[in-house]
């Protein structure tokens, strides 16, 4: 199984929010044995979606192979203005390159969707994720992680993700991870 967890966030400190939740998910998968790649929409050189492109640039064309390779997802977007940054929308519709092939976007993809914000208001970004993935023909799982930013690490341990947000981030692998065996065992994939 391969798993791709999809940093949504323009940060590139490994501190850094973003940087610690997709590092937690990729230390959970690997005590799982998914083979996992975190890709950081920061270091990815995607450009501005434009599909009158004579030449696919080489960042689409990694995205894209990375992202219909991976049996299951992990979306982590931060909440901006009410929705997830415009950038993680943007690298998405660069799916649009695979409109043609036999299972286009993210067909029967899981994705497992993690948003936080400063408030109490993340389940926007989760909503809005819910949407492109069904969008792109992708199974958006029906448990999520909103988190509160001001609770999600330990008072104590600056950097450390607390106890509760640990629980929800490990119930979310393996959720995702047994839904995508037991379907890919269905299909006798």
């Amino acid at each position: 199984m391969k798993a791709i967890i999809f940093n949504g966030a323009l940060e590139r400190r490994t501190s850094s929010t973003s940087g610690l939740l997709s590092g937690y998910l990729w230390e959970q998968l690997a005590q799982s044995g998914v083979e996992s790649t975190i890709f950081n929409l920061a270091d990815s050189g995607i450009p501005l979606f434009d599909i009158t492109l004579t030449k696919l640039p080489k960042g689409v064309e990694v995205m894209n192979h990375l992202f219909r390779e991976a049996d299951v997802h992990f979306w982590l977007a931060p909440l901006y203005h009410g929705s997830i940054p415009g950038i993680m929308k943007n690298c998405l519709d660069w799916l649009e390159i695979s409109a043609r092939s036999a299972r286009p976007y993210l067909t029967d993809k899981t994705v497992g969707l993690v948003c936080w914000a400063d408030g109490a208001q993340a389940m926007q970004g989760i909503n809005a994720m819910d949407a492109i993935a069904k969008s792109l023909r992708a199974w958006p799982l029906p448990f999520s992680v909103p988190i509160s930013k001001n609770e999600l690490f330990e008072k104590e341990t600056p950097g450390e993700i607390s106890g509760i947000y640990k629980h929800k981030l490990d119930l979310l692998v393996n959720i995702a991870t047994t839904k995508t065996i037991s379907t890919a065992a269905s299909l006798n994939l």
